[in-house]
């Protein structure tokens, strides 16, 4: 930059200067000089940036993890680079990352990992000179998340309170029919009700849903209520159907843990999630029936929402819960339901609380009081991190 610099010398007393080679003597006289000259300070006019990401002024996204990055040119002059999200200043991490191949060629280098929100962001790159004056550079970064896969939810619920051989129940067709209804009408479940079946009739309702059609989001939710029984010689835990004999050493005429575990398994249902109230139904783990009745008195003793359920169901499931271990269960007062059942309803009744999902983890806080204990797991081929959500409609 050229500039016209005017020099006033005032009051000279015999004195004289070197002005551009010319030697310049007088006493009280004014003197105008004309100077051309490039200024060394860069201005805020001269901060150029480059970006990297996002490459266009305007970008739309599927995700709200980005990677910003951008590289500024300043000089000697640029004192200082801000990074804005939506007006707010980044998190401080102790400066950019400069970790990258670009780095070399600019002034500042930007690489920051943000986190965005859904919709538009504005992001900003403030550069300050020397003076304190900003240049201002941003992009607009749109986060269109993408639509929640259409998701069925089915439940097939099994109730058996009436039997050939052994004695009969009070609760498990009121628990089923009413743990059916709730999901039917306040979670759009579709649902199946089975009451009474032989032994024939389970399993081959079991083969049904073993060739039915599923999307990678969609949730079976198996309930079965009823008779349990375990072998000490076998070490097995088994479903007593109907029609099973009271007196079976081979039992076969039950259901085994082993068989059922094997059945729902190779459903090809991503996320399936298997609850039995019955006696002895925590040998559905395998740990438990190797460990060392309905009846007794012992009874009575934030995300969006889209985000947050497709987190829940990333990974494959296999979980199940049962009203005890290795032991009886109640079967409760007629017309109350059985303790376990009762705090089931409890926790769908809940309808997830303020955002309206419940998890398996917020499931089983509801039931883990119970006397006797309830277990869960996990079996077959569950992944870690997986879960079952119910979504209240």
């Amino acid at each position: 930059m050229r500039a016209k610099i005017l020099v006033i010398i005032a009051i000279l007393v015999g004195f004289s200067i070197q002005v551009l080679g010319q030697t310049v003597t007088g006493r009280s006289n004014s003197l105008f000089l004309e100077v051309n000259a490039q200024s060394t300070i860069a201005a805020a006019e001269d901060i150029t940036i480059t970006w990297l990401y996002p490459d266009n002024p305007t970008v739309i996204v599927d995700e709200k993890s980005v990677t910003i990055k951008a590289g500024i040119v300043g000089g000697d002059q640029l004192r200082e680079v801000k990074l804005y999200i939506n007006n707010l200043p980044t998190i401080s991490d102790r400066g950019f990352s400069v970790e990258d191949e670009d780095a070399q060629e600019f002034d500042e280098f930007i690489k920051k990992d943000l986190q965005l929100s859904e919709g538009l962001n504005e992001i900003k790159v403030v550069a300050l000179d020397a003076s304190g004056q900003e240049k201002i550079f941003t992009r607009n970064i749109t986060v269109k998340l993408p639509e929640m896969a259409v998701r069925t939810d089915r439940a097939l619920i099994i109730g058996t309170d009436e039997y050939d051989e052994w004695g009969d129940l009070t609760n498990p067709v009121f628990d089923a029919t009413t743990i059916e209804k709730e999901l039917s009408e306040f979670y759009g479940f579709e649902t199946e009700l089975i009451l009474n079946p032989t032994r024939r009739d389970l399993l081959s309702k079991i083969r049904e849903y073993a060739k039915k059609s599923y999307l990678p989001d969609d949730q079976l939710l198996i309930f079965i209520a009823g008779h349990g029984q375990f072998d000490d010689v076998f070490t097995e835990g088994y479903l007593v159907a109907k029609d099973s004999k009271m007196h079976d050493e081979a039992k076969e005429s039950y259901i085994s843990h082993s068989t059922l575990r094997t059945y729902v398994n190779n459903i090809p249902s991503n996320h399936t999630f298997i609850v039995m109230d019955v006696c002895y139904g925590g040998t559905f783990d395998q740990a438990i029936a190797r460990s060392g009745s309905r009846g007794g008195d012992e009874i009575y003793n934030e995300l969006t929402k889209t985000e947050y359920i497709k987190r829940k169901l990333r990974f494959k499931t296999r979980r199940y819960l049962t009203s005890g271990g290795k032991q009886y269960v109640p079967d409760g007062r007629p017309g109350h339901h059985s303790p376990f059942a009762r705090k089931f309803l409890e926790a769908l009744r809940n309808y997830g609380g303020h955002d309206k999902i419940l998890t398996l983890s917020e499931l089983t806080g509801y039931v883990e009081k119970i006397n006797p204990e309830p277990r869960y797991g996990e079996f077959g081929d569950n992944e870690p991190g997986s879960d079952f959500v119910f979504v209240a409609q």
